[in-house]
């Protein structure tokens, strides 16, 4: 198989187009920390910790849920894609880049660095002991602006990494709460734990509703706590109606349309909060 196939065939079995979930997040608590854009270096090792962290999450994820994501026609094909061993090989490789980056940063960063591994890896085993699990992704993610703020400041003393954290943890939980309603019949029949599978469509559905109500609350909250502008509320104006149009979709039983209130709403969520900061900052 050419090189360039294979490297295709990673990117696509991690989904590395889904770092935009995170990423936003991240570069909002960077450039907060640092008033602007922090030291090149910084900056870089940021961007390193991000895609490698989210790499090995996502081939861990791949490797813990092997033998159902066969079984299951929404992710048969992700097997497909690269071996076994080459999953386990890019999770290694992924966290040993994560775990040198850290310590390029500071020395609270390399100190975190376990706990974060614990965080990005362990969600993918909450589905076989809890209804939760859409939360411990939510945990998951909101690690990223806690990162990056601690990896500019040294420290996250500051309320603002919090609230946005927060934020991104109710955003995300909300979202996946959304997604797993795709797979309500599978998870039944696997013995997987799911709040969709236990508790009914409509009831997550409605969970997701005010899990973003809460989210959109705490991201305001941030816009407030980091003392941002004009800019950074527009943005918020666009998320508000971006979340609520998501909201329309996902009562649609059209895998298509939840897929666009997954991927494409919740992109442009974090963009243009991204876009409303570093407008306001600079």
């Amino acid at each position: 198989m050419p090189l360039w196939k294979r490297l295709t065939n990673a990117l696509e079995f991690v989904k590395f187009s889904h770092t935009v979930f995170a990423l936003p997040f991240a570069l909002m608590a960077m450039l907060t920390a640092a008033h602007g854009l922090p030291s090149p270096r910084v900056l870089i090792l940021i961007l390193v910790c991000m895609a490698s962290a989210r790499t090995a999450a996502m081939a861990f994820n791949r490797l813990a849920d092997w033998e159902w994501d066969k079984l299951n026609p929404r992710t048969a094909n992700r097997s497909r894609l690269i071996t076994r061993a080459s999953a386990q090989g890019l999770c290694v490789a992924s966290l040993a880049i994560f775990v040198a980056a850290s310590a390029g940063l500071n020395r609270l960063c390399l100190f975190l660095a376990p706990v974060a591994i614990v965080l990005v890896l362990g969600y993918s085993l909450l589905k076989r002991f809890t209804s939760f699990a859409h939360a411990g992704l939510g945990v998951a993610l909101a690690a990223a602006p806690m990162g990056a703020w601690v990896a500019v400041r040294g420290d996250f003393t500051s309320p603002a990494p919090w609230v946005l954290a927060t934020g991104v943890l109710c955003w995300v939980f909300g979202f996946d709460l959304i997604y797993a309603t795709l797979d309500v019949e599978f998870d039944r029949k696997a013995g997987l734990f799911s709040f969709p599978s236990r508790y009914g469509v409509q009831a997550s559905l409605r969970l997701a509703s005010a899990l973003h109500a809460v989210a959109w609350g705490l991201f305001l909250g941030f816009g407030l706590a980091a003392g941002l502008g004009k800019p950074y509320w527009f943005g918020l104006g666009i998320a508000a109606v971006g979340l609520v149009f998501e909201q329309r979709l996902s009562r649609s039983e059209d895998t298509g349309r939840i897929n666009v209130a997954f991927f494409q709403v919740n992109a442009l969520v974090g963009l243009v909060l991204l876009v409303g900061t570093a407008l306001s900052i600079y």
